[in-house]
């Protein structure tokens, strides 16, 4: 099999994107090669691209919200074979060996490698990876959507689980985008009353369906004060300062503010609301293989698949700006349609 990949590169930062070929080396022992069919788009290749958090090596080849079939196996692979569907999230590696990987947190591994970080994604015709991080997709889930859940999906699902996020709680969501839609999906087929915070008053018929019980105004103190006291757990999926005071005050006693949102400010948090309610704010990093694995057989059993925009591949860029621009509702995916 050739080891030459087709693929989509950014020769410096917020550079278009354009075709490339590389040779891509041979086939570690315990590596798959997935051929890909569909990748999402997520903000943080838009991120990545322009070299915002000072670790892109360009030329640069985003995707990492990759599902494909694989099409060859090393030596040493094992649960996934030739010819199987399978997706590929942020991490394409871990070192299956310190603390953590033993203990299943393998995405908290110290030199856990990321699939667009130092090396190519998955905006090409092939990507590898270690076998332990290509999860095998369900049959019920549908390929062209899937692939978001292996970034934005499981950065949401992941709390909800290392929270013991229980159905009977009262939960709220802030941000309906690409995170916050399938968490709003997620926490109600969870079981739980679901309340959805945005400052955006067209997204409240939108957030109502996708999942919510209720919408709740951000930025209005009068619809904030209301529901004081109430919520068990809030998940934050914004990348932007919050009044995190208003928040906590939203929260029950023992309840958690959690957020996966990249905010590149300082989070100011009193001590006294969480001394006086024994209340915690936390964040968290996508999740373990076990995680996704359990996350997609959620999906399947709940027929839960994020809300996508299609387009080719070869509009990697119309994409990229239809993504920063704010239009994507919620996700992009990108079709393969490199010539064969």
């Amino acid at each position: 099999m050739s080891t030459t990949f087709k693929a989509y590169a950014a020769s410096s930062p917020k550079a278009s994107l354009q075709p490339i070929e590389f040779d891509a080396g041979p086939l570690r022992d315990e590596q798959v090669e997935i051929a890909v069919t569909y990748c999402g788009v997520c903000h943080s290749d838009l991120s990545m691209l322009g070299n915002e958090w000072g670790m892109t090596a360009y030329p640069f080849v985003p995707g990492h919200e990759v599902v494909g079939k694989i099409v060859a196996v090393g030596d040493h692979v094992k649960r996934v074979k030739v010819g199987q569907t399978v997706g590929l999230g942020w991490t394409s590696e871990s070192c299956m060996h310190c603390h953590q990987c033993l203990s299943g947190n393998h995405n908290l591994c110290a030199t856990a490698e990321q699939t667009i970080v130092h090396r190519h994604g998955g905006f090409a015709d092939r990507v590898r990876c270690h076998w332990a991080w290509a999860s095998p997709l369900p049959e019920a889930l549908d390929p062209a959507k899937a692939g978001p859940l292996f970034c934005g999906g499981i950065t949401v699902f992941n709390p909800i689980i290392q929270l013991g996020v229980q159905s009977t709680d009262r939960v709220g969501v802030v941000g309906i985008g690409g995170l916050g839609h399938l968490a709003l999906k997620f926490l109600r087929a969870w079981g739980c009353e679901v309340v959805a915070f945005t400052s955006s008053a067209n997204k409240r018929d939108e957030a109502l369906q996708l999942g919510a019980h209720r919408v709740v105004n951000s930025r209005d103190s009068n619809e904030l004060g209301k529901i004081a006291g109430s919520l068990n757990f809030i998940l934050s999926t914004v990348n932007v300062s919050l009044d995190w005071v208003a928040l906590l005050n939203v929260l029950a006693p023992k309840g958690h503010l959690h957020t996966v949102g990249a905010v590149d400010q300082p989070i100011a948090i009193p001590a006294f609301p969480l001394l006086a309610g024994q209340k915690s704010v936390s964040g968290s990093p996508l999740g373990s293989p076990s995680t996704v694995d359990t996350m997609l057989d959620f999906c399947a059993r709940h027929d839960i698949a994020p809300t996508t925009e299609l387009f080719p591949m070869s509009r990697v860029n119309d994409a990229f700006e239809h993504l920063r621009a704010g239009k994507a509702r919620y996700r992009v995916v990108l079709q393969n349609d490199f010539a064969s």
